[in-house]
């Protein structure tokens, strides 16, 4: 059975239209109608590269590749500019851990089974939900488990999304044992003979050591069920807070082994370009990106896609 590849060109391109004008235009602006690309001019390439979110090393390293390429060109128009800009970063995507085309291994691994944190407001809820729609759509068997106990909306809303993708949800009351909760959802899934699990877990981040102890306690019950449990720990980040969502891969690498990421809400933000900065500066795969908030708007990342995206006009 093969994966359903949510991806959809014009909606990635709608979505980053704020990130497109932040740096393509910004860039279009500043080189067009100088006769001469100068330092003055590179200096405001840097500025607008920073100011983006890409982050102050990579927006260096464009600039001196800037700078390279001019001296080396009688070409020294915008257009070529522009073109040095956009190689440096598909380079940089290319050679990231993000490049690699992801599918969960169901064949191997029955049920597949994923836990998603995150700090609280990140979409953690919804993009659970928006998975288990493209899951179903691959025409698996998905079983959600509400492992959020200490918020009360956290499992109303999950209900309400596993509601919309049409899967089941296992939750308990509010305060409940949330490894009790992974427990449950694992043997339901065994029972019903699921494809693919996923556990949402709280949204704590401050309190680092009752987080790890959580996860490890969770982590323990899986493996009781199923040694090999989980195959997967996908931290959600929001894309509108730009330099804070590097900062929070940073923060729960440290309290947990992360294998992707998934980040969020990079519609109506101007911050897109922070993907370029999670993608150098943490050791973790961009799995997911959302450009929406409607429930087919969770597209599986392209690295190539998204700077094409960010690049046409």
């Amino acid at each position: 059975m093969s994966l359903f590849k949510n991806f959809d060109f014009n909606k990635l391109k709608s979505g980053l239209s704020k990130t497109r004008d932040k740096i393509f235009n910004k860039i279009s602006e500043t080189v067009t109608g100088k006769a001469v690309i100068d330092e003055i001019t590179l200096e405001e390439i840097e500025e607008v590269l920073i100011t983006s979110d890409i982050g102050f090393d990579l927006a260096m390293k464009i600039v001196e590749e800037v700078r390279k390429k001019l001296k080396g060109e009688k070409d020294r128009s915008g257009e070529n500019v522009l073109s040095v800009v956009k190689s440096v970063l598909e380079d940089e995507l290319a050679h990231s851990v993000s490049s690699k085309e992801y599918s969960p291994n169901v064949d191997q691994y029955k049920p597949f089974v994923m836990l998603i944190v995150g700090v609280n407001g990140a979409g953690k809820t919804t993009t659970i939900g928006k998975l288990a729609h493209n899951f179903k759509k691959s025409g698996w068997k998905v079983v959600v488990g509400a492992a959020d106990t200490f918020r009360a909306a956290a499992n109303e809303q999950l209900e309400i999304w596993a509601e919309r993708a049409g899967v089941p949800i296992i939750s308990k009351h509010h305060g409940a044992d949330p490894s009790s909760v992974a427990y449950e959802t694992i043997e339901e899934a065994i029972k019903i003979t699921a494809d693919v699990v996923m556990i949402d877990t709280a949204g704590r981040l401050h309190t680092k050591v009752n987080l790890m102890e959580e996860l490890r306690k969770i982590k323990n019950v899986l493996s009781k069920k199923l040694p090999y449990a989980p195959n997967e720990i996908f931290l959600v980040v929001d894309g509108t807070t730009g330099q804070n969502a590097v900062q929070q891969g940073k923060e729960f690498s440290k309290v947990t082994e992360l294998t992707g990421l998934i980040v969020t809400k990079l519609d109506g933000t101007a911050k897109g370009g922070v993907i370029f900065q999670i993608c150098r500066d943490l050791n973790v795969p961009v799995r997911y990106i959302g450009v929406g908030e409607g429930i087919e708007d969770l597209q599986n990342f392209d690295p190539h896609m998204y700077v094409e995206a960010v690049f046409t006009k």
